[in-house]
């Protein structure tokens, strides 16, 4: 198959450690790209943006400059894609790699890992995809000893990771074998009938290609969800961290008896941010399988629901903090934490900020784990199904305060209607109300925030000129019901993932269901809140907009904008980032469920977003990539 060859003029390439930016704030308008490099921009994944081109004066003048269509519309693409030198790197709804002129939006070649004539046939699939085949996006690399070889790192969920050359498309022979990594060969337990592979972007520090997979949740056996590492030239593994800890290794203790045999989760699905300068990668990591019973598990269980650091060329840990004990909610930490500098005590300090399912923000000083606002171990409640211990005590940080409702009783009933309030007060009478880290339960235990959070993999934005974290969230309560099973070797399951709502399938809870929240870091308070997007339903018969559960997340710029789509109702949004003021929205051909990324090329700014709608939030699927510029 014959592609055209991109121009990527390697003089022209910007070259960005972790935590620094791609250029300096002053005089950046005159430079003619500014590239997005990887799905948090600096490999720190602030989200932040130097450009100010479009700003809070002018971007009501944005208009659509392109669209590229995937001709995909099967299911949701929640890729943030990349930009390098006037060339756009995206993945599909079928985790196909097209790479665009970023300034017209053409084609110039594609790659697909289904594609018999593209891949060889030692590369193929074999094994179905986790997490319904969803990608978040690509790494990038560069050989800066050479300043030669370019590389797009594709991770797809069945289990397969790919080097492609970034000017032709084309596998790069000396990885893996012909171009292709099987992740599955160096492990030695039989993974074929499980899930297990990347859903979101790999994450590159110098010559290492870091890796954090979907894997199953249970009940029963699961792949693992340790972190690994290989030789971004190569594919060669060269190190991987044990997420459930071995006999003999730290923390295994918290782990009763060999209950740490053949236990997935506790993985880094939602990616990764690395420091490259100190050579530290840092995780978010989910919950230990199975989500919502630990009676075979009893124990803290690390490293399930820790942020982790670690050394980036060996592996070993460098700190690690538990931010729920023993999970029984599928609060996973659904993502990196933000690598940010904050001021406090009147200092500069390198921090990392996890945002959390649960509603919170956890500040801590990134070279050494110490939290930078006191966290308190906080009483919980008690478990009284058969066999389950929960743990007595749950972290919660006294500063900032949270960010998402943690309470339901029959004050928080909806109150969008008469007979929606009516129908959620006798539903609650049925369950058990909620507070903070209440268990699950055979009647049935309202869980708020609810297993989409709080925060969700969507992350955070963090702006450095006012030291404000944007973060959007949820307020949609589930119920978490588990049932006995007879003659089975795991004796409970969960009745579904069931959201609490209304006669209408509405959240039973007061609106807003969906917040964009501005979060202090140097205060640890929060400087704002509003709500984010409406139902065109209920926006019909007069009702004030209520928010909607949202997927996708926001990035923040120098020129005062913060940019999110995410929401049920299809629009693309930007706030004014230092007062929460919507400034701009404009309707997508579907959903946003993705995060953007802006850039600039020949002097120009551009705004990019997926537009594919499907998946969680349920609305029709789309297969664009919409991109947007200021009027000339």
């Amino acid at each position: 198959m014959k592609r055209k060859r991109v121009g990527i003029h390697k003089k022209f390439m910007v070259f960005v450690s972790c935590g620094l930016l791609t250029v300096s704030l002053a005089g950046q308008e005159s430079s003619k790209n500014v590239d997005w490099i990887s799905v948090g921009n600096d490999r720190g994944c602030m989200r932040y943006s130097t450009l100010r081109q479009i700003n809070k004066s002018n971007v009501k003048k944005l208009r659509v400059a392109w669209t590229f269509k995937t001709g995909e519309a099967v299911k949701t693409c929640e890729c943030t894609p990349l930009i390098i030198n006037g060339v756009m790197y995206i993945t599909t709804n079928k985790l196909r790699v097209v790479a665009l002129n970023a300034v017209t939006g053409k084609q110039i070649w594609a790659f697909d890992p289904f594609d018999d004539d593209q891949v060889p046939a030692s590369g193929r699939s074999k094994w179905r995809l986790a997490s319904g085949g969803v990608n978040r996006g690509l790494a990038y690399w560069s050989d800066k000893k050479s300043n030669g070889q370019q590389r797009i790192l594709h991770g797809t969920s069945d289990g397969r990771l790919f080097s492609l050359d970034a000017e032709t498309g084309k596998l790069d022979p000396k990885f893996g074998t012909e171009g292709v990594k099987n992740l599955r060969e160096d492990i030695k337990r039989d993974l074929s009938k499980m899930p297990y592979g990347p859903t979101s972007a790999p994450a590159i520090c110098g010559d290492i290609v870091i890796v954090g997979f979907s894997c199953g949740e249970g009940p029963g056996p699961a792949a693992p969800g340790d972190i690994r590492a290989f030789d971004v030239r190569t594919g060669k593994p060269v190190w991987r961290f044990h997420t459930v800890p071995r006999k003999g290794e730290f923390g295994n203790e918290t782990w009763k008896g060999d209950s740490w045999k053949n236990r997935g989760g506790a993985n880094a699905w939602g990616g990764f941010s690395v420091d490259e300068k100190r050579g530290l990668v840092f995780a978010g990591l989910g919950s230990a399988s199975f989500d919502f019973y630990g009676g075979d598990r009893h124990g803290k269980n690390l490293f399930a629901n820790c942020t982790i650091c670690l050394n980036a060329k060996t592996g070993k840990r460098v700190w690690h903090f538990q931010t729920l004990h023993h999970d029984l909610w599928d609060h996973d930490l659904p993502i990196y934490p933000n690598l940010v500098t904050v001021t406090h005590g009147g200092k500069k300090i390198d921090a990392a900020a996890q945002i959390t399912k649960t509603g919170y923000v956890f500040l801590f000083n990134r070279e050494t784990g110490k939290p930078l606002f006191e966290i308190r171990e906080t009483p919980a409640p008690k478990s009284d199904v058969d066999g389950e211990q929960s743990w007595p005590t749950q972290p919660v940080p006294v500063k900032p305060p949270p960010f998402a409702k943690l309470r339901f009783t029959k004050e928080d009933a909806t109150d969008i209607s008469p007979e929606a309030n009516k129908f959620v007060l006798e539903k609650l009478k049925t369950v058990r109300g909620s507070g903070p880290f209440n268990p699950p339960s055979l009647q049935g235990t309202i869980a708020i925030p609810g297993f989409h959070g709080g925060a969700t993999w969507s992350g955070a934005s963090f702006d450095p000129q006012s030291g404000n974290l944007y973060v959007s969230s949820n307020n949609v309560p589930n119920i978490v019901t588990l049932k006995r099973v007879k003659d089975k070797p795991f004796p409970f399951r969960v009745t579904g993932y069931n959201r609490f709502l209304d006669a209408e399938g509405f959240p039973g809870i007061k609106p807003p269901w969906g917040v964009l929240s501005a979060i202090n870091l140097n205060e640890g308070k929060i400087a704002w809140q509003v709500t984010l997007g409406y139902h065109p339903k209920l926006k019909a018969r007069g009702v004030p907009d209520t928010g909607t559960e949202n997927f996708g997340g926001t990035i923040v710029t120098a020129g005062g904008l913060v940019f999110i789509g995410a929401t049920k109702d299809e629009m693309f949004r930007a706030f004014d980032k230092d007062t929460g003021k919507i400034l701009w929205e404009t309707k997508l051909p579907a959903g946003g469920y993705a995060t953007p990324s802006t850039y600039m090329v020949n002097g120009r700014q551009y705004v990019v977003i997926a537009a594919c709608g499907a998946g969680k939030p349920g609305t029709k699927a789309g297969d664009s990539f919409v991109c947007f510029t200021l009027d000339k």
